[in-house]
């Protein structure tokens, strides 16, 4: 709710405490309940047919009758509101089960090489991802869509998953497959507004049993060359990347509601009177 306030309301100063208990309920009777994180349009829907029209109102609701009617997340949001924390910290990061990089674009995309710039960035950066949590995968899955919200243009949507013979974290492996994938699933004459890549069935290294039956594909020095590439990306002194990302890609991501990056540029940071 301090975030929520302290982006909302510029008179705060970007600067909001909430330790007094009267300011906490004064700032959630002016939120509305569709602003309370996990409260969706049809959740919402409902509890103003209710009379919870607020987050003051959802917290003074019954818990345990909230939870009958709706969910159990629904009642630790309640309990959330009135300060009961229902959701212990996490001391070591569990695995991620899945990865996926996926942005809607800054304008909508209508060429073939374009969005396959578009496909071949996003696995790029998903296979960093896989190697930074020291996993393998085996099933590549891209998808890309049209706006359902533009009046007269034709709807089209696109999922398409592969399953690898052997498990892979080089970007090198992944932008063939994606390649292919997005052949298949392209279709020319739509507007295309999003795209993503998505990677899952991890393996840990050196744990999956290889087909017996198939020829170990893994390229020659694969790990020690992904280990230079995101070494040099991440030191900040460069920047390598693979030409089927673009040298100069006309696209960009949507990213109306972007953080302010207050170390690393200079226009960023806040000014101080």
């Amino acid at each position: 709710m301090a975030n929520h306030a302290a982006k909302k309301y510029p008179a705060t100063g970007s600067v909001v405490d909430l330790m007094d208990p009267d300011r906490q309920k004064r700032l959630l009777a002016l939120a509305e309940v569709g602003d309370v994180w996990g409260v969706g349009r049809r959740t919402t829907a409902k509890l103003k047919a209710r009379g919870i029209h607020t987050a003051l109102d959802l917290a003074n609701a019954d818990a345990k009758a909230m939870r009958s009617e709706f969910s159990v997340v629904l009642e630790r949001t309640i309990r959330e509101l009135n300060g009961v924390s229902c959701l212990d910290l996490e001391c070591i990061r569990p695995t991620k089960q899945q990865i996926i990089c996926s942005r809607s674009f800054g304008h909508k995309v209508t060429e073939k090489q374009e969005l396959r710039e578009v496909i071949a960035k996003y696995t790029t950066r998903a296979a960093e991802k896989l190697r930074g949590e020291k996993r393998l995968c085996r099933v590549v899955s891209v998808f890309i869509r049209t706006s359902p919200h533009i009046k007269n243009e034709p709807f089209y949507s696109k999922t398409l998953s592969v399953e690898l013979p052997n498990p892979t974290d080089d970007t090198r492996d992944l932008l063939e497959v994606t390649k292919v994938i997005f052949r298949r699933i392209w279709r020319a004459g739509y507007r295309y507004m999003k795209a993503g890549v998505m990677l899952a069935d991890f393996y840990e290294h050196g744990v999956f049993q290889q087909d017996l039956f198939r020829v170990d594909n893994n390229k020659v020095n694969s790990k020690a060359l992904m280990t230079v590439v995101d070494n040099i990306n991440q030191s900040g002194l460069g920047n390598i990347f693979f030409a089927s990302q673009g040298v100069s890609p006309q696209w960009s991501m949507k990213r109306d509601h972007l953080s302010p990056a207050y170390t690393t540029k200079w226009e960023d940071l806040p000014n101080v009177y």
